[in-house]
């Protein structure tokens, strides 16, 4: 597994969920995690259910054998003023500056520069060490823009280390890229068994690969459970009416007991029969889409309970049992 793991997909798709489990699924027997936000919507807070996360790492879940997931929503103001202070050792200037609304300001007008703060804060995470030499976390998990974005979201660095020839921004740049384009990393994305999603999810690999951003998995979440296979289906199509409110009276559904008619249930039950064909025949399209892109494929169900911090857990558990450790 790279050490930086990067989670993208479609608005919806449960992106910020998938990378929560990721988190927790690495960081069992004993390895430690952090979990990187950068859109600021404090969605980890959220699924830990904690108060909203400060800018700094914080604690905020332990992993089955003892592992740790640490979390940091990344401010780009904040971030910023790292960045002063460790090339130009700026001090009380640097936060002079804040309070002039020039760290803002500056950060509003060059979103390049707001992406270049958020990606190189992680990639510092990933080459930091301590004392001992050991790195300060086995893994960083970021939860990163969508889709749509994450290709340039990523690449920004390559620009700046472009336009900038030489100095410490150039050389910042460079390290970064050379995190983000060496096995260090891989970028997952996180779909839906639907059609726009699907779509999106190979219009992103595809952008990432001409980026040549390393890509890692496929992750389709919210997978509903199989009740009937093609098989069974094209028996239930063919199941006359009668016998269906037959078999319906028989097991006392719709009876004189219960003063209804078998008869009125069977256009509901049956109309309900088709539109799951529908979806599961649409489904396993979207699987084949999938499959052809040459990634490892995984899947997460969908909860019926709907998702809570146990919830997390059980996706964790899930992803650790498909090889992802």
């Amino acid at each position: 597994m790279s050490r930086l793991q990067v989670v993208s997909g479609k608005g919806g798709t449960g992106k910020t969920t998938v990378a929560a489990a990721l988190a927790l699924a690495l960081a069992t027997e004993g390895k430690r995690t952090l979990l990187v936000e950068v859109e600021g919507r404090q969605g980890i807070a959220q699924l830990f259910e904690t108060e909203a996360l400060p800018y700094e790492e914080r604690k905020i879940a332990v992993a089955p054998g003892g592992g740790e997931v640490f979390a940091l929503a990344i401010d780009p103001e904040l971030a910023l003023l790292d960045y002063l202070q460790m090339f130009y050792k700026l001090g009380s200037a640097g936060r002079a500056l804040k309070k002039l609304g020039a760290i803002d300001f500056a950060t509003t007008i060059a979103p390049g520069l707001r992406d270049v703060l958020l990606t190189g804060k992680a990639c510092e995470a990933v080459r930091r060490k301590e004392k001992s030499g050991r790195h300060t976390y086995d893994y960083v998990v970021m939860d990163a823009p969508p889709t749509g974005r994450v290709t340039r979201f990523l690449n920004v660095n390559d620009e700046v280390a472009g336009l900038a020839k030489i100095g410490p921004i150039h050389h910042q740049a460079q390290g970064v890229m050379r995190v983000l384009k060496s096995p260090d990393t891989a970028v997952h994305l996180v779909t839906l068994l639907e059609e726009m999603p699907v779509q999106e999810t190979a219009d992103g690999i595809a952008e990432l690969r001409a980026a040549r951003l390393p890509v890692g998995r496929i992750i389709v979440n919210m997978v509903r459970p199989e009740l009937l296979g093609f098989d069974e289906l094209e028996l239930a199509r063919a199941v006359p009416r009668t016998a269906v409110a037959r078999s319906l009276s028989t097991a006392g559904l719709g009876g004189a007991r219960r003063g209804g008619n078998a008869e009125r249930l069977v256009e509901p039950l049956l109309t309900q029969a088709e539109e799951y064909a529908e979806r599961y025949t649409l489904e396993h399209e979207q699987r084949g889409v999938l499959g052809e892109l040459g990634l490892p494929l995984h899947e997460l169900p969908l909860l019926a309970e709907g998702m809570d911090l146990a919830g997390l857990y059980e996706l964790a558990t899930e992803l650790r049992q498909q090889g992802i450790s």
